[in-house]
């Protein structure tokens, strides 16, 4: 490794550091990061700790309160809450965040090369783009579902695919206002091809606004994913996720109001902290979401 590379590696990691201080220094995005690794550490430590087999059924100890033996009580057929309630964001929390590092990918990089060609190439994909973002996401996750199955190797570039068509246009728009500078010109100028100047040039003007719309989407994918799961179309029981056990306890909540609360208040909580993170990222990095406009 040469001193360049190793020069760019440290500026590239105190850049992180930098960026997370100032993340941890607001109110908000201490709060944000904290509950985020509170539920990484959970969704990667869970299986260590819990009490019960999560697919344990036991239809003597069916809907049981809240107790010292189990602690969020148990479920229709006898299922520790607590278990499953502690296991139930890895596989949102997996799925979800390889969809977003998907959807970030193909989304910006589409976006950054139409919003520099421009012209007819950019006129038909922003059209295609248009023509996917009329169709209700659901509908189209149900089709895809319904014929594939619901694997995550089926859910994670599904999701992907349909929560990246935004982000192809916020891309494209920030990369319009990019390549009207003199550094722009300058590099056409000196010969440099498509490719060069999306590497050299663009990308690292316009990564801010992209990582902060898909730290954005993340939440949004998270709370998709859950709404699949409820609908019955994600992960298959008795995979404990906090969608399934939400739709499978809903009907309870009159009467054993433990076996709903728990799975609504993991995924409400693990949105609001990716949404606090997000916000307090945009703001370390000098962007102002209140100005962006979800698409």
């Amino acid at each position: 490794m040469d001193i360049g590379e190793e020069n760019n590696k440290k500026n590239a990691s105190s850049k992180v550091l930098e960026v997370l201080i100032a993340m941890a220094s607001k109110p908000s995005g201490f709060i944000g990061l904290s509950i985020l690794f509170f539920h990484v550490g959970l969704a990667i430590s869970s299986p260590l700790f819990v009490p019960y087999d999560y697919k344990a059924i036991n239809p003597s100890l069916m809907l049981q309160a809240p107790s010292a033996d189990f602690w969020f009580g148990t479920d229709s057929l006898g299922r520790d809450v607590f278990t499953r309630t502690a296991l139930g964001g890895r596989t949102a929390l997996v799925v979800t965040f390889f969809g977003s590092l998907i959807a970030l990918l193909w989304g910006g990089l589409l976006g950054v090369f139409c919003g520099l060609v421009g012209g007819k190439i950019d006129d038909v994909v922003m059209r295609i783009v248009d023509a996917f973002l009329s169709i209700p996401w659901i509908l189209a996750m149900l089709l895809i579902v319904s014929l594939l199955g619901t694997s995550t190797e089926v859910l994670i570039p599904a999701l992907g695919f349909f929560y990246g068509k935004g982000i192809v246009r916020v891309a494209r728009a920030a990369t319009h206002d990019v390549i009207a500078k003199d550094f722009i010109t300058s590099a056409k100028a000196r010969g440099h091809n498509n490719l060069s100047i999306i590497w050299n040039e663009i990308l690292p003007n316009v990564r801010d606004a992209i990582l902060v719309e898909g730290a954005m989407r993340w939440s949004w994918m998270l709370l998709g994913f859950s709404s699949l799961s409820f609908l019955g179309f994600g992960v298959s029981p008795p995979t404990p996720d906090w969608g399934l056990m939400i739709s499978n306890a809903r009907g309870l909540m009159s009467f054993a109001w433990w076996a709903v609360i728990s799975p609504i208040v993991g995924l409400s909580s693990l949105i609001i902290g990716i949404n606090l993170t997000a916000d307090a990222f945009a703001k370390a990095l000098g962007i102002d979401r209140a100005t962006k406009a979800p698409v």
